[in-house]
């Protein structure tokens, strides 16, 4: 009987295998980070905090260390510790950030709240928190009395005056700052599964759910995706720093030793302004910014600016046109709470809807309701996972039931519906929820809400089935028209019959004075489905006397 060369024959050997582990600690930990750039660069420009009345004012990576060891000083004082949940109930602010930095140099636990919550929506956020302090502007005092709170929860906010005749402790009085020594209780080991902040979803689809994420989950969405910075830029943060569209700026530039300038809320007719006031090189815009500068563009010519990058979420026309029109780099992603941006573009994309393709360190697929994998070329919701631990959040807080259905089979559920394309580009085609049947046609609300704003006198739009009379879903849209304007629905009917294809085009169109929307911004579509009737719109079939 021949023998076995087991040094030879290679199928004896194990296979090589690669070796996934999560970043080091002093790679993603904040605390770690800002220490190792203060040292490196004390007196360059980290923040530029824009006014339209003052003008900008900036702190350097020593005086933002400085400013975040007196407030973690004082939040030790209050009794506050590694691993505990603070809430942070303020503007986009020096405070903001001040709050989060000192959270997260003492390893407690950031967890912001949207400015616009109010009522059961904040009192929800607040219980499922359970938090004991709340850090909070002062003029927000008043709308947090007001509300039903659950358990003990102790407030601190900045000024002395109003916190006395309010009855809160203070936090941070002034930049004369708090005694140091308190610092000695620092837990001086900080890890990268430790979880960094508690971030609340839009809750489009239901109540807000507290989206866990880690350090190495926070580092690994702005390492791989974001490598189009360099330490040069300063990255324009006009997203709200409760909101993972304003946090991530903020880190990445922290990780590459750049500066980041926090704004108010974008607003179309000044952002150039707030661009060259800043110096700013690289900004976020969502689509209907882009959409917005370019219609202005139209109306007054091409402005003079400092910006060289813009990343642009989702690509809309606007967005493919956006490089050419303002002379900037424009990159595009895929990106929610829960994950890390598993799709990354390569620079100024031209295909409408396209997020990119597979980073490195990450898994998808497409796949039908059954979790099968859909044929190539088919439409089917997005699935990720990640090849390092931590990369991705681990879990909603205080949600068991919400966590195992996102996250069942070992993969996280986007719910998005993409579909790839031959050069393996994954295109959104619309969220899972929000596919319109009509006639044996899947139709794209997303698609149809495109074409739509493309015209120059609509500003934002929702497309929705609605039944009618024989029990088939027809397609209607509800608009918002730009101040000043003015359309009527055959004209915007007229507009998009090139654009869309028949099966597409909508039967009913309504337009409102404003769409609702959650607080994050995003438009209500459960809430137009329960209100929004086909008696109130214009109707093709009334129109031609069906």
């Amino acid at each position: 009987m021949p023998t076995i060369d087991s040094a030879a024959d290679h199928t004896m050997c194990p296979p090589e295998r690669t070796r996934f582990a999560s970043p080091d600690a002093d790679e993603c930990v904040l605390r770690y980070l800002l220490e190792r750039q203060a040292q490196r660069q004390p007196e360059s420009i980290f923040t530029v905090f824009d006014s339209e009345v003052t003008g900008p004012r900036t702190w350097t990576y020593r005086e933002c260390l400085d400013a975040t060891r007196r407030t973690a000083a004082s939040l030790l004082s209050h009794g506050v510790r590694p691993g505990a949940h603070v809430l942070c109930w303020t503007g986009s602010n020096s405070n903001a950030l001040r709050i989060w930095f000192a959270l997260n140099y003492i390893g407690a636990v950031y967890v912001p709240v949207n400015i616009h919550y109010r009522g059961q929506i904040l009192a929800d956020v607040i219980g499922n928190v359970g938090a004991s302090l709340i850090v909070i502007d002062a003029d927000l005092l008043e709308t947090l009395a007001e509300t039903q709170k659950t358990g003990p929860l102790d407030v601190a906010v900045f000024t002395d005056a109003l916190a006395q005749a309010n009855g809160a402790d203070v936090v941070c009085a002034s930049d004369n700052g708090s005694d140091e020594a308190h610092l000695v209780n620092v837990d001086p080991k900080l890890n990268a599964w430790d979880t960094q902040s508690i971030i609340y979803t839009s809750g489009t689809t239901g109540p807000s759910k507290g989206v866990l994420s880690s350090y190495a989950h926070l580092r690994g969405v702005v390492q791989d995706p974001y490598d189009f910075l360099t330490p040069n830029d300063r990255y324009l943060c006009n997203l709200p720093l409760f909101h993972v569209g304003g946090m991530l700026p903020v880190y990445s530039t922290l990780a590459r030793g750049g500066s980041v300038a926090i704004s108010g809320p974008f607003r179309s007719e000044t952002f150039w302004q707030v661009v060259n006031r800043t110096g700013s090189t690289v900004a976020t815009l969502l689509s209907g910014m882009s959409a917005l500068l370019s219609k202005n563009r139209q109306k007054g010519g091409g402005p003079a600016h400092c910006l060289e990058k813009a990343l642009i979420i989702p690509l809309g026309e606007a967005g493919t046109t956006f490089s050419s029109e303002f002379g900037v780099t424009v990159h595009t992603m895929y990106h929610m709470s829960e994950i890390c941006a598993p799709l990354v573009s390569g620079p100024n994309p031209r295909t409408l809807s396209l997020c990119g393709q597979v980073r490195r360190g990450v898994e998808v697929r497409l796949v039908d309701d059954n979790d099968c994998e859909v044929l190539a070329g088919k439409p089917g919701e997005l699935i990720v996972r990640t090849n390092a631990p931590w990369a991705m959040s681990h879990g909603y807080l205080n949600n068991p039931g919400a966590t195992a259905a996102s996250w069942r089979n070992g993969w996280f559920h986007t719910g998005d519906v993409f579909r790839e394309d031959e050069d393996r580009n994954y295109i959104f085609v619309d969220r899972r929820k929000d596919i319109i049947r009509r006639r044996g046609e899947n139709i794209s609300s997303f698609e149809i809400e495109r074409e739509v704003c493309a015209h120059p006198a609509i500003s934002d739009a929702a497309a929705l089935p609605i039944p009618d009379a024989h029990g088939e879903d027809e397609v209607l849209v509800v608009y918002e028209v730009t101040p000043g304007n003015h359309i009527e629905p055959e004209e915007l009917l007229r507009f998009l019959y090139p654009r869309l294809p028949r099966f597409m085009l909508p039967t009913c169109l309504l337009a409102v004075a404003s769409l609702p929307r959650t607080p994050t911004g995003k438009i209500e579509k459960a809430r137009l489905r329960r209100t929004v009737t086909r008696e109130q719109a214009w109707s093709s079939s009334k129109a031609n006397g069906q």
